[in-house]
């Protein structure tokens, strides 16, 4: 399957920014793109302001907001949780019967998990779980700030100890002035990491779909991306 998983070092390191981006740039670019945020919790996922809404504007797939989303809970938790609320819980085995119906229905496809690598998705599986089922290279979403270099060196190592290919990391959020922390973060978790950072991208002060594209095109290498990937 052609494709990338993308994941966070924590929930809120807008990793819905830089799929749905990310997805828009492919698109420009001719990729037959496609989407699938298996799960999503807290808000609607046919609510305009929804992660699930934002990936399928940017990607311009014509696959549903069901498709994209089967799986949504009304509490903004860990899925597992959220379904736990609701008397419900998912298996891998479903998140994995929805996405053989939509993954040939486009090229390449960019699939979002919840929060970090192990966020509880069901009993007994976890965001990395998922991503091992579907056997797509990772992209990792960090924050920029102090403290990301814990998080970001945590996360590579347990992709690396499950046996996930690891594509790169995005750092997401960079402020216009950044402080010393941000400005050694990257190079140092480059190094520690042995990953490639793909790119620096910078808080957005407003959140339209051709600002998200544009700061994909601006601040990640999607030569260095593509070629990563074989697109």
């Amino acid at each position: 399957m052609n494709g990338v998983f993308v994941t966070g070092t924590d929930t809120g390191v807008g990793k819905t920014i830089i799929s749905s981006g990310l997805a828009a740039v492919l698109k420009e670019n001719g990729i037959d793109v496609g989407v699938f945020k298996p799960m999503l919790s807290g808000v609607a996922r046919e609510d305009p302001e929804s992660d699930t809404s934002l990936l399928k504007e940017l990607s311009k797939t014509s696959l549903s907001h069901e498709e994209i989303t089967p799986f949504q809970f009304a509490e903004p938790l860990a899925p597992y949780v959220a379904g736990l609320q609701e008397g419900r819980s998912v298996q891998l085995a479903d998140v994995l019967s929805h996405w053989n119906v939509i993954y040939g229905k486009h090229e390449f496809f960019i699939v979002e998990g919840a929060g970090g690598i192990s966020v509880p998705l069901g009993p007994d599986f976890l965001v990395s779980h998922l991503i091992k089922a579907l056997e797509l290279p990772l992209v990792i979403v960090a924050r920029p700030n102090l403290g990301t270099i814990n998080h970001t060196f945590l996360t590579v190592q347990y992709a690396k100890q499950m046996g996930l290919e690891i594509a790169g990391i995005v750092i997401n959020g960079m402020g216009g002035s950044p402080d010393l922390a941000e400005q050694t973060n990257p190079s140092m978790i480059e190094e520690m990491c042995q990953v490639p950072i793909l790119g620096i991208t910078p808080m957005l002060e407003e959140l339209t779909p051709e600002n998200i594209k544009q700061m994909v095109k601006e601040h990640v290498k999607m030569n260095a991306f593509t070629t990563k990937l074989g697109v």
